[in-house]
C-alpha cells in the first residue's frame, strides 16, 4: 500500500512523539547521575534538613548542614546537574560509629588542630602517637552544631565545646562559623579578575572564630588550640595542587613526610611553586611554614576541566602549631598551608579515594573571653579553557599546561 505524503508526516510525528516520550521514561524528572549537584542534594536531604544557598540565577548553590559539625558539604556553579564539586562518603552515613574519625566529606569542614604534638587533641595524655590512639573529638566529628541564623546566602552556625590536650589542660571554648555564597562580582573583587563569559564559577567565604570560655589562659605552658579548615574534592588521575611560595625565605620549603615521605614523582618545585600529584592512588601529607606560604593554594583537574582556588588568612609574625604525630619536636613550630592525597592504608583498605586542601589558623593563645579569627575562602571555575588559564596565571602565577606538565 502506498502512504500519501500527508499520512508519512502523521506516521512521523507519531514516532518522533514515541521516541521522546521514551526518552522522558528513561530519564524521569528529579533523578540525577552520581556526581552532579542533583544527586548529592537529594542524597543529603535524606539524612539532614540541610540548608542551600542559592545565587540570583539559581545555578550556584551550596549545602551546609548542622548537623553534620557546620560543614560545607559541596557546591556546583551549573545547577542541580553539574558537577558536584565536594566530596562525599555515602558509605558513612549508614555505617556503625567510628571511635577514630566518622567521615562524612565535605568541601569545606572545620576541624581544630593541633592532630599531633605536646598539644594534641586528638590523642588522650601520655600516649602513644599512633592510630589505635588516635580519636577525632565529638565535637567536630559528629555531635551537632547550633544553627544561629540564616539569610539568602548567608548562614551563621556555632558550637561549645570542652576539650581536654596531650598537655593535660582541659580547654572550654566557643566555635562560629559565617558561611556566604559568593555572587560573580564578589568573586571577581576577592581575587583581582575578571570572569569571562563563557566560564562558570561559584566562591564560598567562610569566617571561623574561636572564644576562650574558660578561666584560665592558654597559654604556651597550657597549649591551646588552632582552627582548621579542610577541604575535600574528587580525584583523578589528571588532578594536581599548586601551592606558590615565597623562595626568598630561609628553611624548608615543606614537610613532605608527615605519614611517610611522599615519593619524589609526586612532589615538584619550580620557580617558587610546589606541585603535588593528587589522584587518589598514594597517601601522603604534606605541609608548608607561614614564611613560606602565599595565603593562596589551588588546584587544577585536566580530566574534569576544574579550576580550584582557596585563599586564607595568614599571621606572619604568629606562632603555628605543629601538629605532626611525634610530642618530640617543637609544639611552636608548624605549618600554615597543608595539602593531603588520600590512598591504601598498609592493610588495602582505604577511606576514599580524594584529595584535600587544608589551611590553619596560628594557635590561639587567648586570655579568657579573647577571640581569634580565620578567614578561607573556596572558588571553582569550569568552562573555557582559555578562560581558566587566565584565572590561574593571574592567582596562582602558573598557566594549565605548567601544571599539567609538572609531573610528568
Amino acid at each position: 500500500m502506498l502512504l500519501k505524503p500527508n499520512h508519512i508526516v502523521i506516521l512521523a510525528t507519531v514516532f518522533l512523539c514515541a521516541c521522546r516520550s521514551n526518552e522522558n521514561k528513561s530519564v524521569p524528572a528529579g533523578v540525577y547521575k552520581k556526581g552532579t549537584f542533583g544527586y548529592d542534594l537529594k542524597f543529603l536531604k535524606k539524612k539532614d534538613s540541610v540548608i542551600l544557598l542559592k545565587s540570583n540565577d539559581g545555578l550556584s548553590q551550596v549545602i551546609i548542614s548542622a548537623k553534620y559539625q557546620g560543614k560545607v558539604f559541596t557546591s556546583t556553579a551549573s545547577g542541580d546537574t553539574g558537577k558536584s564539586f565536594g566530596w562525599i562518603n555515602y558509605k558513612a552515613f549508614d555505617a556503625k560509629p567510628d571511635p577514630h574519625i566518622n567521615a562524612y566529606g565535605g568541601e569545606d569542614r572545620l576541624w581544630l588542630g593541633p592532630e599531633g604534638g605536646k598539644f594534641a587533641l586528638f590523642f588522650k595524655p601520655s600516649t602513644k602517637m599512633e592510630f589505635a590512639n588516635w580519636h577525632t573529638p565529638a565535637a567536630i566529628d559528629n555531635e551537632s552544631w547550633t544553627l544561629i541564623s540564616r539569610g539568602e546566602k548567608q548562614v551563621a552556625l556555632g558550637k561549645d565545646m570542652i576539650l581536654p590536650n596531650y598537655a593535660g589542660t582541659t580547654l572550654k571554648l566557643k566555635v562560629n562559623r559565617d558561611i556566604s555564597l559568593l555572587e560573580h562580582p564578589d568573586i571577581e573583587k576577592a581575587l583581582a579578575i575578571q570572569l569571562d563569559n563563557n566560564v562558570k564559577s561559584i566562591g564560598i567565604k567562610t569566617n571561623n572564630s574561636i572564644i576562650n570560655t574558660s578561666s584560665i589562659a592558654w597559654t604556651t605552658k597550657t597549649g591551646a588550640p588552632c582552627l582548621w579548615n579542610l577541604d575535600m574534592f574528587t580525584p583523578s588521575p589528571g588532578a594536581v595542587i599548586v601551592i606558590p611560595y615565597n623562595e626568598r625565605a630561609s628553611g624548608k620549603v615543606a614537610t613532605t613526610d608527615y605519614f611517610g615521605q611522599i615519593p619524589p614523582d609526586r612532589v615538584v618545585y619550580k620557580t617558587g611553586h610546589l606541585f603535588f600529584k593528587v589522584d587518589g592512588k598514594s597517601r601522603g601529607k604534606l605541609g608548608m611554614p607561614v614564611e613560606r606560604t602565599k595565603a593562596i593554594i589551588g588546584s587544577y583537574d585536566a580530566i574534569n576541566n576544574v579550576l580550584t582556588i582557596a585563599t586564607f588568612e595568614v599571621g606572619s609574625k604568629s606562632i603555628y602549631l605543629n601538629q605532626e604525630w611525634t610530642p618530640d619536636k617543637d609544639p611552636l613550630k608548624g605549618d600554615a598551608v597543608n595539602a593531603y592525597n588520600d590512598g591504601p592504608l598498609a592493610d588495602g583498605t582505604q577511606m576514599g579515594p580524594f584529595f584535600e586542601i587544608e589551611s590553619v589558623s596560628p594557635g590561639a593563645f587567648l586570655k579568657p573571653g579573647e577571640k581569634l579569627t580565620h578567614q578561607h575562602n573556596i572558588f571553582h571555575f569550569t568552562g573555557d579553557k582559555a578562560g581558566l588559564n587566565k584565572i590561574a596565571l593571574k592567582t596562582l602565577g602558573v598557566s594549565l599546561s605548567d601544571i599539567q606538565s609538572a609531573l610528568k
